[in-house]
């Protein structure tokens, strides 16, 4: 059954960015965006996770993690920092840099190991280690809706494999 949720925008850019804004009603959607985007994931990516505290987005790596086949739980890396599940086909990768103080704690958790052809980074609160982090294939931002419950996600695809998971989404939810 598929949840009704209505386009807010979709536009390709010319910039080689593809853009994709739309409203989730629940958590359910959220994480049905998620596994939407698990299936055009391959190693290299990163992906990189914003919003403020509570906006969805563990809620959104565990759709991705529940694409990729991970039965297992699935916990916010808030206070490890780091969350690591080995699937059959890559690494998955997921950080959160909610709690550093210092974008050098970056070299003593030794997260540039998370960054490789055969993994998949997931990474929240990317603006914390800017000056770190690879550039990302995609970016998504979810932020609460500004009129009744839910929230809206904000794709932005600067890479080839960034825009299959934006396709991938759009399919999802029967989006143009």
């Amino acid at each position: 059954m598929r949840a009704s949720v209505p386009p807010v925008a979709s536009v390709p850019n010319a910039a080689m960015t593809t853009t994709c804004r739309m409203r989730l009603p629940d958590a359910l959607a959220t994480e049905r965006a998620g596994r939407a985007l698990a299936r055009g994931l391959t190693g290299g990516m990163v992906v990189t996770l914003s919003g403020d505290l509570g906006a969805g987005k563990t809620t959104f790596a565990r759709g991705v993690l529940r694409g990729l086949g991970w039965t297992g739980p699935v916990k916010s890396p808030s206070y490890t920092l780091l969350e690591h599940y080995p699937l059959s086909s890559i690494y998955l990768y997921h950080f959160d840099f909610y709690r550093f103080a210092n974008p050098e704690e970056w070299e003593t958790l030794g997260a540039a190991e998370g960054f490789t052809p055969r993994s998949v980074a997931l990474v929240e609160w990317p603006e914390r280690v800017a000056e770190y982090l690879p550039p990302a294939d995609l970016a998504v931002r979810l932020a609460p809706a500004t009129e009744g419950d839910g929230r809206t996600l904000e794709l932005a695809a600067t890479t080839t494999a960034g825009e299959r998971c934006v396709a991938d989404i759009r399919q999802a939810f029967d989006l143009p």
